[in-house]
């Protein structure tokens, strides 16, 4: 029951982010994708030399998707090069990428690349970007995604940011990195706990809840400007702050009527609206997709589990069974997929159940997990998880065959959040 008692109710209690750097992460993978997919990658050429290298981003971003085996090409090759097609496929690359980065007048990097089909000598992608100084590692992200998406047909997430905290002694910081733990800053750092981030729509403003005045609050934070604002600070508990599709509304855990309830509030604060009318503790709302109905957990039941519930109506229906423990619900970003914390033998583990069908698979296998979160074109799902008492993030592809452990100097992390596509 401390478990249930610490997550349903933990209620008791762009550019670059203004604020210090974090500390470093550091990310390991293993695994691999079920076919990986052969490509060369030359050096970009070009007069421009950012650090880091657009090229070595985007062979880092490839690799540890797991789904790509990558053709070293140290030889510099540009979009202009004359290209032997054959050489790419004789070193079992059915695709490559040349490129160039070169410095503008004003000052920026004009990154150019060119993927080609070495098998039917034929251009994919040939495109280009202007990369503010200091961004080479964006640009990189970006053409990663250019490349995952067209030799996979599945959107990228490399340019997509995550948040979580970390905690080291009696500070605890809430940071914002790439998505491979790269490129930390702090957008918070307090003396108090922060928990349960949670990414607007349009990824500007994270909010989160934190216990600096001397009880949960829920604020709201613009990552662009550093200015944040409490939006939920009524009596009792405000927590689990979930954003609605449209960015306009929060759907909070609140106790301002005695027990812990779900209410809805404007994303700039003002009065709630109570959603749940139940006797139990209903706490860790998401919201559907399409805006009409949320995810949310409650022991109404007897046992914590998921429920979804109709706005409009407030009828609601259990979800998951199979345990007596299930907790903290992510939708995926098509609504297809539900991923959450069940308790199987006394440990944790993420779950994931096909909504349409109900068809369960545990994904995760030290036990000890928590705070699960989807990747925004629905194939990871990244979680907190520890082991010999150090708190570290883990991310797993939804069929489990690739996995990453992100660490930190800066102690432990938690609260993981996955960020939406950058607009």
């Amino acid at each position: 029951m401390s478990k249930l008692l610490f997550r349903l109710t933990f209620l008791l209690f762009a550019g670059g982010l203004p604020g210090l750097a974090a500390g470093q992460m550091r990310i390991d993978v293993s695994g691999v994708g079920a076919n990986q997919i052969p490509i060369a990658i030359a050096n970009f050429g070009g007069q421009g030399k950012p650090q880091p290298a657009v090229d070595s981003v985007v062979r880092s971003d490839l690799a540890r998707s797991g789904m790509f085996r990558i053709i070293d090409i140290n030889a510099p090759l540009t979009e202009t090069s004359q290209l032997d097609l054959g050489s790419f496929r004789n070193q079992g690359a059915d695709s490559a990428l040349v490129g160039s980065v070169n410095r503008t007048a004003n000052g920026r990097y004009d990154v150019r690349y060119k993927l080609v089909d070495s098998v039917r000598q034929s251009v994919l992608v040939e495109e280009s970007l202007l990369a503010a100084e200091g961004d080479s590692r964006l640009a990189g992200h970006r053409v990663a995604d250019s490349v995952f998406e067209k030799l996979t047909g599945i959107k990228g997430i490399f340019s997509t940011r995550i948040a979580f905290v970390t905690k080291q002694g009696n500070r605890f910081k809430l940071n914002v990195a790439d998505w491979d733990g790269q490129n930390v800053q702090t957008a918070l750092n307090s003396g108090e706990p922060i928990i349960s981030p949670a990414w607007s729509p349009d990824g500007t403003r994270l909010a989160y809840v934190s216990f600096e005045a001397r009880k949960p609050v829920v604020y709201v934070h613009n990552l662009a400007t550093g200015q944040r604002k409490a939006v939920a600070e009524f009596r009792g508990s405000n927590s689990a702050p979930a954003w609605s599709p449209d960015g306009s509304q929060l759907a909070v855990t609140l106790t301002r009527d005695g027990g812990s309830q779900i209410y809805l509030i404007s994303s700039n604060g003002g009065e709630s609206k109570r959603l749940t009318q139940s006797s139990g503790i209903d706490t860790e709302p998401v919201f559907a997709p399409d805006g009409s109905s949320i995810y949310f957990t409650s022991d109404r039941g007897g046992s914590p589990q998921i429920y979804r519930m109709n706005i409009s109506d407030g009828n609601a229906s259990r979800v998951t069974f199979g345990s007596t423990y299930n907790v903290s619900p992510r939708i995926s970003p098509d609504g297809t997929q539900l991923a959450y914390v069940s308790r199987r033998d006394g440990k944790y583990f993420v779950a994931i159940k096909e909504i349409g069908s109900g068809t369960e698979t545990i994904l995760t296998d030290s036990g000890s997990e928590e705070s699960p979160s989807f990747a925004p074109n629905g194939r990871w799902v990244m979680y907190s998880t520890q082991n010999g008492g150090v708190e570290y993030l883990m991310a797993v592809t939804t069929d489990g065959r690739i996995k990453q452990r992100l660490t930190s100097s800066s102690g432990d992390i938690r609260e993981p959040a996955w960020g939406p596509y950058p607009k």
